[in-house]
C-alpha cells in the first residue's frame, strides 16, 4: 500500500519537475515565451536533486522554439543588435522598439523520475506576439501535450505482490495535458503568468484505488534589468507558485552579466534552497549553464545538494553575437 500512499499524497504535492535555471528558459514554464527571438532556441538539460538520497527525482528534458515563418528578420523586442552593438548596454534599450506581431512554436520532451514512478512529457507550444505599444509586447501561449506516467515494479519491495492498489501497475498510462500563458515584455521588464496541468488528470493504478489526482501548477515571474555600467547589467526577479494544497512558495533570483561572455547568479528558494548558477557563451551558437542547490531545509542532513546542467544552442543566430540572454 505503500505506493497507494505515494500517488495519493500527488493530489496535494508538486507534481511536476523543479527546474533552478527556469529564470535563463522560462518557455519550460511558460508556453508564452515560444518564438520570442527571431532564431532558433534549443536546450537540453539535466538535473539530479537532492545527490545522495535513493531515489531522488532526475530529470531531462530537450526543449526548442522558434519564430512560425521565414519573414521575422528585423531587429525586434529582443533580438540581438547589430555586430558591436552590446546587447546588453543602455543604447540598446534607449533605441528599443517592439517586436511587429508574429507567432512562435515549439516543443519540449521531458522525462522526469522519482522513486519508481516515470513521467515523460511532450508538449507542442504555440504562441501569438502582439505589438501593444511602441516599446511593449504581449504574448499569449499554449502547450498541448502526451503525458506518460509508469511504475518500475522491479524498484519496489512488495509484501503483497497482489496488492489491489498495483493491479494495472504493468501498464503505463497515457494522458493529455494542456498548459496555459501570458509574457509581457519590453526594454527592460518582464513579467508573466501560467498554468501546468489545466486538464487535472487522474492518477491510478487500479480502479478500486483512484484517489491521485493531478492538480494545477500555477505560477507569477518578473524581473528588471538594471545597468551597472555600459558592460555589467544586474536583473533581479522573483516568482511565486502555487500547487494543490501546499502554502505559496517563492524563488528570489539575482543575475549579473559580464560583457557578451560570462554570468553568474544567485537564487533562494523559500524553506528549500539557496543556489549559485554560472554561465559562459562560448560562440555565437553554443552556450553551457550550471547551478547547483543547497538545501536548506530538514533535508540537508542527507544529501550534498542538487545539480544542474544545460546545454544551449541559438541556431540561426543572424547577427553573429555571444549573447542572447540580455534581461534575464
Amino acid at each position: 500500500m505503500l505506493l497507494l500512499i505515494m500517488i495519493s499524497g500527488l493530489a496535494g504535492a508538486q507534481q511536476r519537475p523543479q527546474y533552478t535555471q527556469y529564470i535563463f528558459n522560462n518557455y519550460l514554464l511558460n508556453p508564452a515565451l515560444s518564438g520570442m527571438e527571431n532564431y532558433t532556441d534549443v536546450k537540453i538539460g539535466h538535473r539530479q536533486q537532492w545527490q545522495g538520497i535513493n531515489g531522488a527525482p532526475t530529470t531531462t528534458f530537450v526543449s526548442t522554439n522558434m519564430v512560425l515563418g521565414d519573414k521575422y528578420l528585423w531587429r525586434n523586442a529582443l533580438s540581438l543588435p547589430e555586430n558591436g552593438d552590446p546587447p546588453m548596454g543602455r543604447n540598446y534599450t534607449q533605441n528599443y522598439t517592439a517586436s511587429p506581431a508574429h507567432h512562435g512554436i515549439g516543443i519540449i520532451a521531458m522525462n522526469d523520475k522519482a522513486g519508481p514512478l516515470s513521467f515523460l512529457d511532450v508538449t507542442l507550444t504555440y504562441a501569438y506576439h502582439l505589438k501593444l505599444q511602441d516599446a511593449l509586447n504581449l504574448s499569449l501561449g499554449t502547450g498541448v501535450g502526451i503525458r506518460r506516467v509508469s511504475i518500475d515494479l522491479n524498484a519496489l519491495s512488495l509484501e503483497d505482490p497482489n496488492d489491489p492498489a498495483l493491479s494495472n501497475a504493468g501498464k503505463a498510462q497515457l494522458m493529455p495535458d494542456l498548459n496555459v500563458g501570458m509574457w509581457l515584455y519590453g526594454a527592460r521588464f518582464f513579467a508573466g503568468a501560467s498554468m501546468q496541468q489545466v486538464l487535472k488528470q487522474n492518477l491510478s493504478f487500479s480502479p478500486d484505488y483512484n484517489q491521485g489526482r493531478e492538480v494545477g501548477h500555477y505560477f507569477l515571474t518578473a524581473g528588471y534589468k538594471l545597468f551597472v555600467d555600459d558592460e555589467i547589467s544586474a536583473t533581479p526577479s522573483v516568482m511565486l507558485k502555487k500547487v494543490g494544497n501546499i502554502p505559496v512558495s517563492y524563488d528570489a533570483n539575482l543575475k549579473f552579466v559580464f560583457r557578451d561572455r560570462f554570468w553568474l547568479g544567485g537564487s533562494y528558494r523559500k524553506g528549500d534552497s539557496f543556489a549559485a548558477l554560472a554561465g559562459i557563451n562560448f560562440s555565437n551558437v553554443f552556450n553551457i549553464t550550471y547551478a547547483y542547490d543547497y538545501a536548506t531545509s530538514r533535508l540537508r542532513s542527507y544529501t550534498s545538494g542538487s545539480h544542474e546542467l544545460v546545454l544551449g544552442f541559438q541556431l540561426n543566430n543572424m547577427y553573429k553575437l555571444r549573447s542572447t540572454q540580455k534581461m534575464w
